[in-house]
């Protein structure tokens, strides 16, 4: 994976993917290894965040590099410089670019532009290392991947996106329910079916939860408005009634259901007061893991 970008899940095969998992698993045991010494990557983000900023910087000095943060306001990506300008000059200072952006194509313009990798630490298109981990999350919790049925109940956004070639990669089956002009991308749909060939993975759609949830091993869902959507968030909340992941909903699952939610969670909107915080949220081993897999990703890329 060395001098390659990560701007998509399906920038991974199979069998990229897999190692990625054992390697976290592996790195979960043994947090400190100066696996990026001497290495200086630039988190060059658009969006606030806790989970990702965090879970990256902690990462990257966990493994002995350095890392620097720029603020949308020192960059002003597109706006006070050209996104082009911006990637060739970051790649005549570091190792690596980790970028979080309100729109995919500002991420494909840095890594169109710049001579380092680039690692999509979120766009409007898709969130792969939170995917990754979230994999990661089910698979350390249930001990395998392929044959379970995910079933991730709201918006088909950029998690969904990730999940589902994450999904189709491993060989979980993945079940969305989502409203009439919410659902995923035909494009992303599309890619993750041709995943499906070789890992025996299912592919389900509905504007059902019901149908969604009814004996699966895991739910999931987010938020109904992110960032950026606000102004549309009245609209949402209606389109989005008798999407909520309450215990009645829950309870059509398997007994021994897991919740997933990447957070930051509206509580009481998208899922129901105490259900993140309930027995069988993983909420936060899933926050965890964002850690581990992201140094795994580093560890891979450059290492």
């Amino acid at each position: 994976m060395k001098s390659r970008d990560l701007l998509s899940v399906a920038d991974l095969t199979a069998e990229e993917a897999d190692k990625l998992l054992k390697r976290a698993l592996d790195m979960k045991r043994k947090p400190m290894l100066q696996l990026l010494r001497d290495k200086i990557l630039v988190l060059l983000f658009e969006k606030p965040s806790l989970r990702t900023r965090v879970s990256f910087e902690v990462g990257i000095r966990q493994l002995g590099g350095s890392c620097l943060y720029l603020s949308p306001e020192e960059v002003g990506l597109g706006k006070r410089e050209p996104v082009a300008d911006v990637a060739r000059v970051l790649s005549r200072y570091v190792d690596g670019i980790i970028a979080r952006t309100f729109a995919h194509g500002t991420l494909q313009a840095l890594a169109r532009y710049s001579t380092v990798p680039v690692v999509n630490a979120l766009s409007d298109l898709e969130h792969p290392c939170q995917a990754l981990a979230d994999v990661l999350t089910i698979r350390e919790k249930k001990g395998k991947l392929k044959g379970l049925a995910l079933a991730y109940i709201g918006d088909g956004n950029n998690v969904a996106h990730s999940l589902l070639l994450a999904a189709a990669l491993s060989g979980l089956n993945f079940r969305i329910a989502s409203p009439e002009g919410y659902e995923v991308s035909k494009d992303v749909l599309e890619t993750a079916k041709k995943f499906t060939a070789n890992s025996g993975s299912q592919i389900v759609l509905t504007k059902h939860p019901v149908e969604a949830v009814k004996d699966a091993d895991v739910v999931y869902t987010d938020v109904w408005t992110s960032m950026g959507q606000e102004a549309e968030a009245e609209r949402r909340r209606k389109d989005f009634a008798g999407y909520q992941v309450d215990s009645k909903l829950l309870s059509l699952a398997k007994k021994d259901v897991i919740f997933m939610h990447p957070m930051p969670a509206h509580h009481g909107e998208e899922a129901a007061q105490g259900v993140l915080d309930g027995p069988h949220s993983v909420a936060f081993d899933q926050a965890e893991n964002r850690l581990h897999l992201q140094k795994a990703l580093l560890a891979e890329m450059f290492g």
